[in-house]
């Protein structure tokens, strides 16, 4: 039975090298896939899911406008399971389309993402995806500083941490650290170094 999962977890916690592992699983046995990725994300190409280790594969972007359903149910062949990354750019619209695409195609959508953004608020696509997924998954990560779990996202600019501004900057190490609680709301200022 098709279900719609949900696999969240801190920046440089291998979701998207956890999405390109499940899509070459699949084609290996010759199941395609569908891969989509939220058309916010431009740190490679738009429509690119590309990992922090160099692998990359393309997409389909999702903007606001996009229908998934209609994307998914219009494509010249049947995928056996629909793969998102940056789940949490979508919209409340975007992850009925997915479940729909789950319960009327029967379809298994497997969406990956970040919780909560760098103020520890949900992001829409994933606060809906909490609500709406069979199945949720953490994939963990530890601290920048520690060996704890990373939980949250740490925001830096010129290598500070900050705590107010918009919700949506993209970027990587340059601009998010996963952090711990405890350093999420004490970091070692001295310390910080991005690589």
């Amino acid at each position: 039975m098709a279900q719609l999962f949900f696999k969240y977890g801190a920046m440089n916690s291998g979701k998207t090298i956890e999405i390109l592992k499940v899509a070459y699983n699949y084609e290996e046995q010759n199941k395609p896939v569908v891969i989509m990725t939220s058309g916010l994300d431009n740190r490679d190409e738009i429509g690119v899911v590309s990992s922090r280790i160099g692998l990359r594969r393309e997409g389909i972007a999702i903007f606001n406008e996009t229908d998934v359903f209609q994307t998914v149910k219009e494509l010249d062949f049947e995928p056996a399971c629909v793969l998102i990354d940056e789940a949490q750019f979508l919209s409340k619209e975007h992850i009925f389309q997915l479940a729909h695409i789950v319960d009327n195609l029967g379809i298994p959508v497997m969406a990956f993402g970040l919780k909560n953004d760098f103020k520890n608020e949900l992001f829409e696509g994933s606060e809906y995806l909490l609500l709406y997924a069979d199945k949720i998954e953490e994939m963990k990560t530890i601290c920048w500083y520690c060996h704890r779990k990373a939980i949250m996202n740490m925001r830096l600019i010129d290598g500070k941490p900050v705590y107010a501004g918009e919700q949506i900057q993209i970027g990587g190490n340059e601009s998010y650290f996963p952090v711990c609680r405890k350093h999420y709301f004490n970091p070692p200022l001295d310390t910080i170094e991005v690589k």
